[in-house]
């Protein structure tokens, strides 16, 4: 039960972040997988951020984003404390699972919502 609330934490934070905000024009490490707090704070700018904003990050999760054009955002996010990472863009519409994590046991990090994120608009 606890992995499939994490998952919804996760996919909320993703689907959040995507559809009130976007990021740089780099990939860019949001949230870093350690305690509950304010995340990278971004700029408006030309393509997708149209509004400044500073997210909140969950404890444990890690959370990477990328704007590529006015109308091409990605994400990609893992936890911690879970075993998937998880990704979406707004090329494909819903965030979904990218597979399992690389770390030892299946454990993920900032490394897994990264890969997620590049697989996420592959």
């Amino acid at each position: 039960m606890k992995n499939i609330s994490m998952k919804n934490v996760v996919m909320g934070s993703v689907l959040a972040i995507a559809a009130v905000t976007s990021l740089s024009a780099n990939a860019t490490p949001v949230c870093s997988g350690t305690v509950a707090g304010n995340g990278a704070s971004f700029s408006a700018g030309t393509n997708f951020v149209k509004v400044a904003f500073t997210p909140k990050c969950s404890a444990n999760v890690f959370l990477d984003g990328e704007e590529t054009s006015p109308t091409v955002f990605r994400v990609g996010s893992a936890s911690l404390k879970g075993k998937t990472k998880f990704g979406g863009s707004s090329v494909g519409g819903s965030v979904g699972n990218m597979g399992a994590c690389t770390g030892a046991g299946g454990v993920c990090s900032g490394t897994d919502s990264a890969a997620a994120m590049t697989a996420a608009s592959s």
